[in-house]
């Protein structure tokens, strides 16, 4: 077997023994290869080894890797999302992870309209507060919940966040936690299930798991360190 196949042997097993412990269904978390940077070659040996799923950050990487492979292989864009790349997007992703704005899921929603199609989408929240990151503040995403699920194209499937990079995976466990805890006021409010929750990466997944992660981006730990640029 190949590196990338032995790797993802080793993640499979971590994420169904955090599932287990947790007392869920590891069938009821998803694992997203993030292949932001790996070549299309590196993402063909993951999908033999069994990986149908992938994760990409920047839209014009996306688009340049999807011709070279297999089309049974499943794309959701999970970095930030710029206006004038919705309608490239779209075409080639089934589940957009960080619509960080109302503004950006309404202009979704137009293009959406535009295109006949019916985006799925998760809600990203930075929920830690970090000056750094996108995403909507907890206070902002209960002021604008009901316009998101009023859209009449795109479909809101859950929450999305990013946690602080720590050497400790327990210490960003309140992040994920608190996650949880706003999808579901929101959906108490709403009376709209939001059953997804992207959070969790290489160095914190089994943590994400334990607090309700329904999706857990994992790319190093698969793939290896990000190639340097030249």
């Amino acid at each position: 077997m190949s590196a990338i196949s032995d790797r993802l042997v080793s993640i499979r097993s971590r994420l169904a023994a955090a599932a287990t412990a947790a007392g869920r269904d590891p069938s009821s978390v998803e694992l997203v290869a993030v292949s932001k940077t790996h070549p299309a070659e590196s993402v063909r040996e993951a999908f033999e080894a069994g990986q149908i799923l992938f994760g990409e950050n920047r839209v014009q990487e996306l688009l340049a890797k999807t011709p070279l492979l297999p089309s049974k292989l499943r794309w959701h864009l999970i970095g930030h999302l710029q206006k004038n790349k919705i309608r490239k997007v779209l075409p080639v992703t089934e589940l957009i992870h960080g619509v960080d704005s109302l503004e950006l899921a309404c202009d979704i929603d137009r293009i959406a309209g535009e295109l006949g199609r019916f985006p799925r989408v998760l809600l990203e929240v930075n929920v830690a507060g970090e000056e750094t990151k996108f995403g909507f503040t907890p206070n902002r995403i209960r002021a604008d919940i009901d316009a998101l699920l009023a859209l009449p194209r795109v479909q809101v499937e859950g929450l999305m966040t990013i946690a602080p990079y720590v050497e400790n995976p327990e210490d960003v466990r309140p992040v994920f936690r608190n996650l949880r805890l706003l999808r579901d006021e929101l959906t108490e409010r709403t009376g709209t299930p939001l059953p997804a929750l992207s959070m969790g990466m290489s160095g914190d997944f089994e943590v994400a798991i334990a607090e309700g992660a329904t999706l857990v981006r994992v790319g190093t730990s698969i793939f290896g360190e990000r190639p340097r640029p030249a």
